[in-house]
């Protein structure tokens, strides 16, 4: 439960949630302490945006979900963040779509898989992999504790979705001839480069639109679903985000600031 009491009108409710909720994750060992960095350079991303979710993003989120349904053995990948803040849209989604849940951890510790699989029981997941033992075997040319993934997850997907990914384990798994779905708020990452389909948008608004998208898409035939994938094209809508936030930042810094003096 969250400790900080924030009033309904407050111009930064809604982003304020969201960190407490990163740092209560911290506080049950879900969250590593260098993930409450990651948040911040994320938010900044998203204030750039305006904290909403455009069109390129929903494009992406079709993309995605569209090939999640193609998926002959999909594995949603978690970390501490992710599981922070979308644990109940996490195991949806990996029921909707029939896949596994793993979780990999650049600061692995025992504990943190152990909190991490606990709490995405506690909103249903029957089967997390990723922890202890299961993480038994390595994905190749990749050296950080990332490496280690399950032999019944990770190791044998055709598509990894990575919501909070970082650049290096996304480039070794597309080596390995998988597909990369990502979610990523800064559109120059290597991550955001690297992957298939990058939705440039905050987890806690993607997460519940490509489980809406999924819903819409899964009565498509499967040569509908393969037109959506096949007309995505990863590198057209980063640019068109990078657009979006050139654009944003040329109309605040053509406005009117009005500072506020205080008297003295």
């Amino acid at each position: 439960m969250l400790k900080l009491k924030i009033p309904p009108n407050h111009p930064r409710r809604e982003s304020l949630l969201i960190r407490e909720k990163i740092v209560e994750g911290y506080e049950k060992g879900v969250v590593a302490l260098q993930g409450l960095i990651a948040h911040g350079r994320g938010e900044a991303f998203d204030y750039i945006l305006g904290e909403k979710t455009h069109e390129p993003a929903l494009d992406a989120i079709r993309a995605a979900a569209a090939q999640l349904l193609l998926a002959k053995y999909p594995v949603i990948s978690v970390n501490g963040n992710t599981v922070a803040l979308v644990p109940k849209e996490i195991v949806e989604l990996a029921e909707i779509v029939n896949a596994k849940i793993e979780v990999n951890l650049f600061y692995r510790t025992r504990e943190r898989e152990e909190a991490i699989a606990n709490l995405l029981r506690e909103y249903g997941a029957k089967e997390v992999l990723g922890v202890g033992e299961d993480a038994s075997a390595t994905i190749p040319e990749l050296f950080s504790e990332r490496r280690r993934v399950s032999p019944r997850g990770i190791l044998i997907a055709d598509v990894v979705f990575v919501p909070l990914e970082d650049g290096d384990r996304t480039e070794a798994l597309k080596k390995m001839g998988k597909k990369v779905i990502a979610v990523d708020l800064n559109p120059f990452s290597r991550t955001a480069r690297t992957a298939d389909i990058t939705i440039v948008d905050n987890i806690v608004r993607a997460m519940p639109l490509l489980i809406q998208e999924v819903k819409k898409l899964r009565k498509k035939s499967v040569n509908e679903l393969k037109e959506i994938v096949n007309d995505y094209d990863n590198d057209k809508i980063l640019r068109s985000m990078v657009k979006i936030i050139l654009e944003r930042l040329k109309r605040i810094s053509e406005s009117k600031m009005i500072i506020e003096i205080p008297k003295s």
